[in-house]
């Protein structure tokens, strides 16, 4: 991490929430439903898809579940009455994962289910390790119960992603959907990678295992050595562009997805390199956070990860490095 990155964090405590703000209007769409709408429309004609995020995470109560549910269930109205290419991500603790597995499981089936009905895709963020397995589990519960529109996320520097990309794909059975990504949170050194090279080692691993298994590959970086491993990846599998998912085993993707593969990125980071990948007929996806918490998300964020503070202060001092 840069000095900037490190006095960045340091003056946290004291920053004036405006300034906060003006950081995160590059990164969050917005705090209103109205804002991301109005975002993707822009965005769309740039050749993206989207997958929405409503901001906050981990409810103290169960209750507060409903917020997310209300809020969820709009941005799918939205979504259909727009006819925007976009999926939906959301954070199972904010639908009660750590206080209640049963009613998370009920609150999230809703959601689940109504996307379906509009034919969109739930992607389930994957959180820090407390929740890795029972994230996993949900995914089952929903294809159990014939919503086969869900999949969640693995993270490449956890130790077990490798066996999670074989139980997925064996129980799944043709339809596993990952969104494969380094992992934002500082994991305990006894479960996951700390090294920077360490660490892009084995997300590429886990790309190249989700290719062996035939699951949809959602690829979500934004450096390019994984970027390059990847586009290797599908080129040797005689995959890419306009070609139709050659893997055995693999049914209809369907739900606005790629031929078997995309690449995914946070707004506001790399846009040029995602304009490129979309230029060359990648399918690429844009994952769009608003609402009201965005403070809150925003300064998560810089604690869970510091290296984010260096991010963001290197696209302020070098702003072309990283086009939205």
């Amino acid at each position: 991490m840069g000095i900037l990155g490190r006095v960045i964090l340091r003056l946290m405590p004291i920053t004036p929430k405006f300034f906060i703000r003006w950081v995160a209007n590059r990164y969050v769409a917005g705090s209103d439903l109205s804002d991301a709408v109005e975002v993707m429309k822009k965005i769309s004609l740039e050749k993206a898809c989207f997958t929405v995020d409503v901001l906050g995470e981990e409810i103290s109560k169960i209750e507060e579940a409903d917020y997310f549910i209300n809020e969820y269930s709009n941005l799918i109205d939205a979504i259909v009455k727009n006819n925007l290419d976009a999926n939906i991500s959301l954070k199972p603790t904010a639908f009660g994962l750590l206080i209640d597995y049963d009613i998370a499981l009920v609150n999230i089936e809703k959601i689940s289910r109504k996307a379906a009905e509009g034919q969109i895709f739930v992607r389930l963020d994957m959180e820090d390790h407390r929740v890795t397995q029972s994230t996993i589990d949900v995914v089952k519960a929903m294809h159990n119960r014939g919503l086969t529109n869900v999949g969640t996320v693995l993270q490449g520097r956890l130790f077990r992603t490798n066996q999670d990309i074989d139980d997925l794909s064996s129980s799944l059975r043709g339809v596993s959907d990952v969104r494969i990504c380094k992992g934002i949170y500082l994991e305990p050194a006894n479960i996951a990678h700390r090294g920077y090279q360490d660490i892009v080692d084995a997300t590429n691993s886990a790309i190249d295992r989700l290719l062996e298994t035939s699951s949809y590959t959602a690829i979500a970086t934004h450096d390019m050595p994984i970027i390059k491993h990847s586009l290797n990846a599908i080129a040797i599998r005689g995959m890419g562009p306009g070609i139709e998912d050659p893997r055995e085993g693999v049914s209809s993707w369907g739900l606005g997805k790629g031929e078997g593969y995309e690449f995914q990125m946070l707004l506001g980071v790399r846009g040029n390199v995602r304009r490129n990948l979309a230029k060359q007929g990648h399918r690429t996806r844009v994952y769009v956070p608003y609402g009201k918490r965005w403070y809150e998300y925003s300064i998560r964020r810089l604690r869970e990860n510091p290296d984010v503070a260096w991010h963001i202060a290197k696209s302020m001092i070098m702003p072309w490095t990283n086009r939205r």
